[in-house]
C-alpha cells in the first residue's frame, strides 16, 4: 500500500502543477498560484513533504501575500503531526485526509456517467455553492464555480460525469481525472434534495466499472466526515493520511 500512497500523491501533485498557471519552489515542497481566481484555496496554496514548520510558515507568509487565505498542504502524515502545535499557534486550524484505494470488486455498471460539458457544468456549481455558501457574494460564487476550467489541463483525461433525477435534474456528479494508469475520483458531490435516493452509489459504480483497467483508482476523503464510510462499503480502503493547515 506505500506504494499505492507514493503513487497517489505524486499523481495529485503532478496535477496540481500541470493544471497552475505558476508554480513556485517553496521549503520542503512547491507552491500553485492562479491569479484569475484568488478566492480559491485549491488554486492557491503551499504543498510540502519535508522540513521544519517555521520555514512553511514563512512560505505562506511570502507566497500568498495579498491572498485572504493562508493554505499549506503536508503530504507526509509523520511530518503533518509534527507541524500542528507551529501551526495551531499562528492560527491556523487543521484537517486531515484520507487517501483510499479501490481494493474491491469492480461492479458492473447497469448504465454509463453522462458526460457533463462546461456549459452545463457551470450553472450546476453556481447552485452547489449558492446552497454551501449562502452569504458568498455572486463574485465568490462565480469565482469558485469557473475555476473549474483549469483542471482540464491536470490530466490527459478530465471529465465531468453526472447521472440524473427520474425529472432529469443532475443528482450526483463528480469529476474523473485518468493518467499514466492511475484514476482519481474527485470532487463527488449529491445535491440537498436528491440525497438518499441512491444516485451517489450509482455515478461511484458507473466509475468504477469504467476504470477498471487503471492499476490505480483512488479518492480522497475528509478523515473526520461520514463519506469515507460509504466508500469503504464500495471497496475503498485506507492508504495513509494527509494534513492541510488553514488560516483565514
Amino acid at each position: 500500500m506505500a506504494d499505492e500512497l507514493g503513487r497517489a500523491i505524486a499523481f495529485q501533485h503532478a496535477f496540481a502543477r500541470r493544471k497552475s498557471p505558476a508554480v513556485l519552489p517553496v521549503p520542503g515542497g512547491f507552491a500553485v498560484l492562479d491569479e484569475r481566481y484568488p478566492m480559491s484555496h485549491d488554486d492557491n496554496r503551499l504543498i510540502v513533504e519535508s522540513g521544519r514548520p517555521g520555514a512553511a510558515l514563512a512560505a505562506a507568509e511570502e507566497t500568498l501575500a495579498g491572498l485572504g487565505h493562508r493554505l499549506v498542504c503536508v503530504d507526509d502524515d509523520r511530518l503533518g503531526q509534527e507541524f500542528r502545535p507551529a501551526f495551531a499557534a499562528a492560527g491556523y486550524e487543521h484537517d486531515t485526509n484520507l487517501v483510499m484505494a479501490f481494493h474491491g470488486v469492480r461492479p458492473a455498471a447497469s448504465a454509463p456517467a453522462e458526460r457533463l460539458g462546461l456549459e452545463e457544468l457551470l450553472p450546476v456549481l453556481r447552485a452547489e455553492w449558492r446552497e454551501s455558501l449562502p452569504h458568498a457574494s455572486e463574485q465568490v460564487v462565480e469565482g469558485l464555480a469557473a475555476r473549474a476550467a483549469t483542471r482540464t489541463a491536470g490530466a490527459d483525461r478530465v471529465e465531468f460525469r453526472a447521472v440524473r433525477a427520474p425529472g432529469g435534474q443532475v443528482a450526483a456528479r463528480a469529476d474523473l481525472y485518468v493518467h499514466d494508469g492511475v484514476a482519481q475520483i474527485e470532487n463527488v458531490y449529491t445535491g440537498e434534495r436528491h440525497r438518499g435516493q441512491g444516485h451517489a452509489r450509482a455515478l461511484m459504480t458507473a466509475l468504477l466499472a469504467e476504470t477498471a483497467d487503471a492499476e490505480l483508482t483512488f479518492l480522497v476523503a475528509d478523515a473526520d466526515d461520514w463519506p469515507r464510510e460509504f466508500y469503504a462499503r464500495l471497496g475503498f480502503v485506507p492508504l495513509g493520511r494527509t494534513h492541510a493547515f488553514l488560516r483565514t
